[in-house]
């Protein structure tokens, strides 16, 4: 009897959302080589030792969208990028969905400027739970944002 978990099939790029940070459809690369995930961030600022407030670019084209998130910083990471230049980041755990399914994941605050993606979504993220079709994009459904309410912001 074969006890292997199905994996879910996506592209190499899809659209995600943040649920608890209040951001849908973000487009996000889904990189393989790329340990941590990682989101555009134009600016942060240490709060206090254990947390951090970010401005994250959720949408660069045609309007430059940002939105200010606040958040607990789990640790810092060294990351050798394809720059070669060894950078240290800062990491936060929030939900992530991508299709179907939610689940924690670390992404890690970086300056994205001039990249086609406001987010990567890299193996620790996938790992068990996806299987990626490079010569596809977009497999899988992009919720779309809650619905607001008028008597609701």
């Amino acid at each position: 009897m074969d006890q292997t978990p199905t994996l879910t099939h996506t592209g190499w790029r899809e659209r995600v959302a943040l649920p608890d940070w209040g951001l849908y459809r973000v487009r996000a690369k889904v990189d393989t080589g790329a340990r941590t995930s990682a989101i555009d961030v134009a600016q942060f600022e240490m709060i206090d030792d254990e947390h951090v407030r970010f401005e994250i670019v959720y949408r660069d084209r045609p309007v430059r969208k940002t939105k200010w998130i606040e958040a607990r910083c789990v640790r810092t990471s060294r990351v050798k990028p394809s720059s070669g230049e060894t950078q240290e980041r800062i990491v936060c755990i929030t939900k992530l969905q991508l299709g179907s399914e939610t689940f924690d994941a670390e992404l890690s605050l970086v300056c994205r400027k001039g990249m086609l993606c406001r987010m990567l979504i890299g193996r620790s993220a996938l790992g068990g739970r996806f299987v990626v079709d490079p010569a596809q994009k977009y497999m899988l459904p992009a919720d779309p944002a809650p619905t607001k309410h008028k008597d609701h912001p």
